[in-house]
């Protein structure tokens, strides 16, 4: 499956975007779905995660509260609602696609990625 990451910009500190992961080849709705980012020189990190069929999902610490991960496998589509922006969560945001059905939250159970999307907070 080949994912298209969207939806990125440049916003204020408080403001909110919504990224969108669409993808193509293949039915979203046989895998597990998640977001990560990576800031310039640090490490990718996991931001979200959300397991077929949408019951379950996963926050990273720093974005709980602030970030939502949801999916309309009708529009074969996963979004990611990020509210409250703060300058830190300024990062190449990520869509990846499991095979696990569950909630993966490291990048290695992850098969298939998108090309990532900026996303940039002004303090």
């Amino acid at each position: 499956v080949q994912l298209q990451a969207s939806g990125g910009g440049l916003v204020q500190a408080g403001d909110s975007l919504r990224l969108s992961c669409t993808a193509s080849g293949g039915s979203l709705s046989r895998y597990g779905m998640g977001w990560f980012r990576q800031a310039p020189g640090k490490e990718r990190e996991f931001v979200s995660s959300i397991n077929v069929g949408g019951e379950a999902t996963a926050y990273a610490d720093s974005v709980k509260g602030r970030f939502t991960i949801s999916r309309d496998d009708a529009k074969n589509t996963v979004y990611l609602q990020m509210n409250s922006l703060k300058h830190e969560d300024t990062s190449v945001y990520y869509c990846a696609a499991s095979y696990f059905a569950g909630w993966a939250t490291k990048g290695y159970e992850y098969d298939s990625w998108g090309q990532g999307t900026q996303v940039t907070v002004s303090s």
